[in-house]
């Protein structure tokens, strides 16, 4: 059981940027950082299964798949990687892509990676802020410049790339064929109002990840009957004794949490595993409903 105040790590890479405020105000302006990973404050304890950070994009990054469950354990791996992306801010005309524009076979897959034209291949679209968009294992996929992203994810580094912008790292085709789908972009599930303060955004066969709106002043109990994550995007309250606020994130584990409200109101996103959305995930304790 655990409900504690999560540490960072800051990730540097080409792609990513000095100023990280208002989601980090204490980064040393030395290096680009494209990475904020949330980690919990005992370095001893298991490792969660789900790993919560930011992106911070200057420059597209990588071209890339990831593996599923079945191949990644084929290749001595523990499990393969299923994320989700939350859009935090967009500048104008930043884009994703998921997906490809039309299938390609293993062999025009593995023909378009050695020749570069896979960046021709992907389906790019732009996005604003509070998009959400799953990224299944298998789908070819890449994150555009300008772009601040929460990613909750599997916890891995199954990263295999399929084209980098001439930033000469290592290429992946082997397993990149062998682990992509190659097929066209997948239609993403559209919101679901779940309650008043509930808003599903994904449920993958991994992790569930909902939107909370809770009203100034208001009190709950946030159950999480696995693990969980908390990470808030406005507002402030406090979590049981931790004061959390903008880009604060809570650690959950079998355990719950009164949540008081301040009196701007809570924004905030949590993630959490399993498969569909727990019913009492969350409680109001002002009238004692569920909510």
């Amino acid at each position: 059981m655990a409900v504690e105040q999560t540490r960072v790590r800051l990730v540097p890479k080409p792609w990513g940027r000095i100023d990280l405020r208002p989601w980090n105000v204490y980064h040393d302006a030395g290096a680009a950082v494209g990475e904020i990973w949330f980690e919990r404050t005992d370095a001893q304890v298991p490792c969660p299964a789900l790993l919560l950070k930011l992106i911070f994009t200057s420059a597209p990054l990588s071209i890339q798949v990831h593996p599923d469950d079945a191949y990644a354990r084929s290749i001595g791996l523990v499990h393969g990687k299923c994320e989700a992306w939350y859009v935090l801010s967009a500048s104008a005309g930043a884009e994703i892509a998921v997906g490809l524009k039309h299938r390609l076979s293993p062999a025009q897959l593995r023909t378009s990676i050695d020749d570069g034209s896979i960046a021709q291949q992907v389906q790019w679209r732009a996005v604003r802020t509070g998009d959400t968009t799953l990224v299944s294992p298998g789908t070819i996929h890449a994150i555009g410049a300008g772009l601040v992203i929460v990613e909750i994810q599997q916890r891995s580094d199954a990263t295999f790339r399929l084209f980098d912008y001439g930033r000469g790292r290592e290429l992946h085709v082997d397993a990149a064929v062998a682990a992509a789908s190659a097929d066209r972009a997948e239609r993403q599930v559209p919101l679901r109002k779940l309650t008043a303060a509930r808003t599903l955004l994904v449920a993958s066969p991994h992790f569930v990840l909902e939107r909370l709106a809770l009203p100034p002043g208001s009190v709950w109990k946030l159950n999480a009957m696995g693990e969980a994550w908390l990470f808030i995007l406005a507002g402030r309250a406090w979590a049981g004794t931790i004061d959390v606020q903008t880009g604060s994130t809570v650690f959950l584990e079998a355990d719950g949490t009164r949540i008081e409200v301040g009196s701007d109101g809570l924004d905030s996103l949590v993630a959490y595993t399993g498969a569909v959305p727990t019913p009492d995930l969350l409680c109001g304790l002002n009238g004692g409903a569920r909510a």
